[in-house]
Protein backbone atom coordinates (compact mmCIF):
# COMPACT_ATOMS: atom_id res chain seq x y z
CA UNK A 1 0.00 0.00 0.00
CA UNK A 2 1.03 3.32 -1.28
CA UNK A 3 1.01 6.10 1.66
CA UNK A 4 1.72 10.08 1.49
CA UNK A 5 3.16 11.50 4.56
CA UNK A 6 2.70 15.63 5.46
CA UNK A 7 4.79 17.19 7.95
CA UNK A 8 3.33 20.37 9.11
CA UNK A 9 4.82 22.98 11.78
CA UNK A 10 3.40 26.18 12.35
CA UNK A 11 2.45 28.98 15.71
CA UNK A 12 0.14 27.15 17.75
CA UNK A 13 -3.86 28.29 17.34
CA UNK A 14 -7.02 26.58 17.98
CA UNK A 15 -8.52 24.31 15.55
CA UNK A 16 -5.25 22.86 13.24
CA UNK A 17 -6.62 19.05 14.33
CA UNK A 18 -10.13 19.30 13.20
CA UNK A 19 -9.18 21.99 10.24
CA UNK A 20 -6.00 19.60 8.61
CA UNK A 21 -7.59 16.30 9.43
CA UNK A 22 -10.61 17.92 7.90
CA UNK A 23 -9.33 19.33 4.95
CA UNK A 24 -7.97 15.34 3.85
CA UNK A 25 -11.36 14.05 4.93
CA UNK A 26 -13.07 16.32 2.13
CA UNK A 27 -11.35 14.86 -0.35
CA UNK A 28 -11.60 11.60 0.98
CA UNK A 29 -8.37 10.03 2.21
CA UNK A 30 -7.87 7.55 4.87
CA UNK A 31 -6.26 9.01 7.63
CA UNK A 32 -3.68 5.85 8.24
CA UNK A 33 -1.63 7.38 11.08
CA UNK A 34 -2.08 11.03 13.51
CA UNK A 35 0.55 12.19 15.82
CA UNK A 36 0.47 15.67 17.12
CA UNK A 37 2.85 18.10 19.58
CA UNK A 38 2.31 21.36 21.13
CA UNK A 39 5.46 22.96 22.68
CA UNK A 40 3.46 25.28 25.03
CA UNK A 41 6.60 26.63 26.00
CA UNK A 42 7.86 28.39 22.37
CA UNK A 43 4.04 28.33 21.16
CA UNK A 44 4.60 25.98 18.16
CA UNK A 45 2.37 23.42 16.69
CA UNK A 46 3.56 20.02 15.13
CA UNK A 47 2.08 17.52 13.02
CA UNK A 48 2.75 14.08 11.33
CA UNK A 49 -0.70 12.57 8.75
CA UNK A 50 -0.17 9.67 7.18
CA UNK A 51 -2.57 9.16 4.48
CA UNK A 52 -3.66 6.30 2.26
CA UNK A 53 -2.66 7.12 -1.65
CA UNK A 54 -5.50 5.60 -3.33
CA UNK A 55 -5.11 7.92 -6.44
CA UNK A 56 -7.51 10.36 -5.54
CA UNK A 57 -5.75 13.48 -6.57
CA UNK A 58 -2.17 13.29 -8.45
CA UNK A 59 0.61 14.86 -6.53
CA UNK A 60 0.57 18.22 -8.11
CA UNK A 61 -2.92 18.94 -7.82
CA UNK A 62 -2.81 17.98 -4.06
CA UNK A 63 0.21 19.74 -3.35
CA UNK A 64 -1.41 22.82 -5.14
CA UNK A 65 -4.65 22.46 -2.97
CA UNK A 66 -2.51 22.11 0.53
CA UNK A 67 -0.12 24.73 -0.71
CA UNK A 68 -3.66 27.75 -0.64
CA UNK A 69 -5.04 25.85 2.43
CA UNK A 70 -1.71 25.99 4.64
CA UNK A 71 -0.93 29.88 3.35
CA UNK A 72 -4.12 30.55 4.67
CA UNK A 73 -2.90 29.39 7.84
CA UNK A 74 0.89 30.10 7.72
CA UNK A 75 1.90 26.71 8.28
CA UNK A 76 5.34 24.84 6.91
CA UNK A 77 4.68 22.03 5.73
CA UNK A 78 6.58 19.06 3.71
CA UNK A 79 5.31 15.38 2.17
CA UNK A 80 6.83 12.14 0.98
CA UNK A 81 5.39 10.09 -0.59
CA UNK A 82 6.35 6.23 0.18
CA UNK A 83 5.88 5.10 -3.97
CA UNK A 84 9.18 6.67 -4.44
CA UNK A 85 11.95 5.66 -1.79
CA UNK A 86 14.72 8.02 -0.25
CA UNK A 87 18.22 7.90 -2.26
CA UNK A 88 20.93 7.71 0.39
CA UNK A 89 24.26 8.12 -0.20
CA UNK A 90 27.25 6.97 2.21
CA UNK A 91 30.35 8.64 2.84
CA UNK A 92 32.69 6.53 4.73
CA UNK A 93 36.36 6.72 5.84
CA UNK A 94 37.71 3.21 7.23
CA UNK A 95 35.52 2.13 9.46
CA UNK A 96 33.11 -0.21 8.88
CA UNK A 97 30.81 -1.03 11.29
CA UNK A 98 28.30 1.87 10.28
CA UNK A 99 28.22 1.52 6.85
CA UNK A 100 28.10 -2.67 7.43
CA UNK A 101 25.03 -2.38 9.05
CA UNK A 102 23.05 0.45 7.28
CA UNK A 103 23.56 -2.24 4.31
CA UNK A 104 22.78 -5.12 5.24
CA UNK A 105 19.11 -3.36 6.91
CA UNK A 106 18.58 -2.39 3.45
CA UNK A 107 19.40 -5.26 1.75
CA UNK A 108 16.84 -7.26 4.69
CA UNK A 109 14.56 -4.90 4.26
CA UNK A 110 15.04 -3.05 7.61
CA UNK A 111 15.16 0.35 5.86
CA UNK A 112 12.95 1.78 3.33
CA UNK A 113 15.78 3.35 0.82
CA UNK A 114 17.79 2.37 -2.15
CA UNK A 115 21.69 3.46 -1.15
CA UNK A 116 22.73 3.41 -4.86
CA UNK A 117 26.59 4.65 -3.97
CA UNK A 118 29.62 4.78 -1.69
CA UNK A 119 32.03 7.84 -1.47
CA UNK A 120 35.09 6.86 0.27
CA UNK A 121 37.93 9.13 1.04
CA UNK A 122 39.97 6.10 1.79
CA UNK A 123 40.14 2.55 -0.32
CA UNK A 124 39.47 0.12 2.90
CA UNK A 125 35.73 -0.32 2.38
CA UNK A 126 35.82 -0.75 -1.42
CA UNK A 127 35.54 -4.36 -0.24
CA UNK A 128 32.61 -3.71 1.58
CA UNK A 129 30.93 -2.34 -0.95
CA UNK A 130 31.90 -5.08 -3.81
CA UNK A 131 29.95 -7.28 -1.38
CA UNK A 132 26.87 -5.56 -1.47
CA UNK A 133 27.18 -4.77 -5.14
CA UNK A 134 27.69 -0.77 -4.58
CA UNK A 135 29.59 1.54 -6.65
CA UNK A 136 32.44 2.85 -4.53
CA UNK A 137 34.02 6.12 -5.50
CA UNK A 138 37.50 6.43 -4.19
CA UNK A 139 37.64 10.58 -3.28
CA UNK A 140 40.80 11.34 -1.43
CA UNK A 141 41.19 14.31 0.35
CA UNK A 142 44.01 16.70 1.36
CA UNK A 143 43.68 20.14 2.85
CA UNK A 144 44.27 21.51 0.06
CA UNK A 145 41.84 19.38 -2.23
CA UNK A 146 39.13 20.37 -0.20
CA UNK A 147 36.99 22.38 -2.30
CA UNK A 148 37.42 19.93 -5.57
CA UNK A 149 36.89 16.92 -3.62
CA UNK A 150 33.74 18.43 -2.45
CA UNK A 151 32.44 19.40 -6.04
CA UNK A 152 33.15 15.71 -7.29
CA UNK A 153 30.63 14.87 -4.01
CA UNK A 154 28.23 17.10 -4.94
CA UNK A 155 28.29 15.86 -8.84
CA UNK A 156 27.87 12.09 -7.58
CA UNK A 157 24.85 13.22 -5.68
CA UNK A 158 23.24 14.70 -8.68
CA UNK A 159 23.70 12.18 -10.74
CA UNK A 160 22.83 9.57 -8.51
CA UNK A 161 19.50 11.84 -7.74
CA UNK A 162 20.65 11.49 -3.54
CA UNK A 163 18.15 12.84 -0.86
CA UNK A 164 20.40 12.13 2.40
CA UNK A 165 23.65 12.29 2.84
CA UNK A 166 24.48 9.89 5.69
CA UNK A 167 28.35 10.57 7.14
CA UNK A 168 28.40 6.91 8.57
CA UNK A 169 31.54 7.15 10.04
CA UNK A 170 33.62 10.03 7.44
CA UNK A 171 35.86 11.08 9.68
CA UNK A 172 36.23 14.62 7.53
CA UNK A 173 34.52 17.91 8.30
CA UNK A 174 32.51 19.15 5.95
CA UNK A 175 32.16 22.66 4.30
CA UNK A 176 29.85 25.09 5.56
CA UNK A 177 29.27 25.82 2.08
CA UNK A 178 28.26 21.64 1.31
CA UNK A 179 26.34 21.30 5.08
CA UNK A 180 23.98 25.01 4.13
CA UNK A 181 23.50 23.68 0.92
CA UNK A 182 22.02 19.90 1.87
CA UNK A 183 21.08 21.30 5.09
CA UNK A 184 18.79 18.95 6.78
CA UNK A 185 19.83 16.17 4.26
CA UNK A 186 23.07 15.25 5.96
CA UNK A 187 23.19 13.36 8.80
CA UNK A 188 26.36 12.12 10.91
CA UNK A 189 26.73 9.68 13.69
CA UNK A 190 28.91 10.75 16.73
CA UNK A 191 30.89 8.59 18.72
CA UNK A 192 30.01 10.19 22.17
CA UNK A 193 26.46 11.38 23.86
CA UNK A 194 26.81 15.09 22.72
CA UNK A 195 27.24 17.85 23.95
CA UNK A 196 29.60 16.10 26.17
CA UNK A 197 33.45 15.02 24.67
CA UNK A 198 33.05 16.65 21.32
CA UNK A 199 35.96 16.23 18.64
CA UNK A 200 38.06 12.86 17.64
CA UNK A 201 38.72 10.77 20.40
CA UNK A 202 35.30 10.77 22.73
CA UNK A 203 35.97 7.75 24.32
CA UNK A 204 39.37 8.60 25.21
CA UNK A 205 37.72 11.92 27.03
CA UNK A 206 35.28 9.59 28.66
CA UNK A 207 38.10 7.63 29.89
CA UNK A 208 40.83 10.29 30.90
CA UNK A 209 37.06 11.52 33.19
CA UNK A 210 36.20 8.07 34.68
CA UNK A 211 32.65 8.27 33.41
CA UNK A 212 30.13 5.37 33.98
CA UNK A 213 28.04 5.64 30.67
CA UNK A 214 29.67 6.62 27.26
CA UNK A 215 26.93 6.73 24.39
CA UNK A 216 26.68 7.52 20.98
CA UNK A 217 24.65 10.64 19.02
CA UNK A 218 22.98 10.97 15.77
CA UNK A 219 22.55 14.65 14.37
CA UNK A 220 22.10 16.24 11.61
CA UNK A 221 25.58 18.13 10.80
CA UNK A 222 25.73 21.59 10.29
CA UNK A 223 28.59 24.53 10.13
CA UNK A 224 29.62 24.16 13.82
CA UNK A 225 31.38 20.97 14.80
CA UNK A 226 29.02 18.17 16.54
CA UNK A 227 26.22 21.23 17.19
CA UNK A 228 23.61 20.14 15.05
CA UNK A 229 20.25 19.36 15.98
CA UNK A 230 20.20 15.75 17.71
CA UNK A 231 18.12 13.15 16.04
CA UNK A 232 18.82 10.23 18.33
CA UNK A 233 21.20 8.85 21.53
CA UNK A 234 21.94 5.78 23.31
CA UNK A 235 23.63 4.56 26.04
CA UNK A 236 25.92 1.77 27.88
CA UNK A 237 27.16 1.66 31.79
CA UNK A 238 30.39 1.05 31.89
CA UNK A 239 33.21 0.43 34.55
CA UNK A 240 36.34 1.57 35.93
CA UNK A 241 38.25 -1.08 34.73
CA UNK A 242 37.34 -0.91 31.09
CA UNK A 243 40.06 0.57 28.91
CA UNK A 244 40.21 3.30 26.39
CA UNK A 245 39.94 0.23 23.75
CA UNK A 246 37.09 -1.41 25.55
CA UNK A 247 35.07 1.98 25.26
CA UNK A 248 35.85 1.95 21.81
CA UNK A 249 33.99 -1.63 21.22
CA UNK A 250 31.12 -1.12 23.17
CA UNK A 251 30.72 2.16 21.81
CA UNK A 252 30.39 0.46 17.71
CA UNK A 253 27.52 -1.60 19.21
CA UNK A 254 25.80 1.84 20.39
CA UNK A 255 26.45 3.80 17.12
CA UNK A 256 24.93 1.14 15.00
CA UNK A 257 21.64 1.56 16.30
CA UNK A 258 21.98 4.99 17.16
CA UNK A 259 22.54 5.80 13.07
CA UNK A 260 20.12 3.12 12.39
CA UNK A 261 17.45 4.84 14.22
CA UNK A 262 17.95 8.17 12.83
CA UNK A 263 18.19 7.28 8.98
CA UNK A 264 15.28 5.04 9.65
CA UNK A 265 13.32 8.22 11.39
CA UNK A 266 14.01 10.42 8.50
CA UNK A 267 13.24 8.23 5.44
CA UNK A 268 9.67 7.44 7.03
CA UNK A 269 9.68 11.03 7.91
CA UNK A 270 9.05 11.41 11.08
CA UNK A 271 11.66 14.53 11.65
CA UNK A 272 10.90 17.85 12.14
CA UNK A 273 13.86 20.52 12.66
CA UNK A 274 12.82 23.71 15.07
CA UNK A 275 15.98 25.29 15.79
CA UNK A 276 18.73 23.81 17.30
CA UNK A 277 15.97 20.54 18.16
CA UNK A 278 14.38 18.30 16.43
CA UNK A 279 10.64 16.83 17.15
CA UNK A 280 11.20 13.52 16.22
CA UNK A 281 7.59 11.45 15.76
CA UNK A 282 7.33 7.63 17.16
CA UNK A 283 7.48 4.58 14.88
CA UNK A 284 4.32 3.18 14.24
CA UNK A 285 2.59 4.78 11.38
Amino acid sequence: MNAIVFLIQCSDQKGLLAGITGFFSQREYNILHCQQYTDVLEGQYFMRVKLEDAGQLDQVELEQQFKRYADSLGLNWSVRYSAQPYRVALLVTKASHCPYDLLLRELEGELSCDIPLIIGNHTDLEKMAKQFDKPFYHLPITKNTKPQQEAQIKALLAEYQIDLVVMARYMQILSEQFVEEFSGRVINIHHGFLPAFQGAKPYHQAYDRGVKIIGATSHYATADLDEGPIIEQDIQRVKHDNSPEDLVMIGKDIERLVLARAVKAHIEHRIIISGRRTVVFSEGG
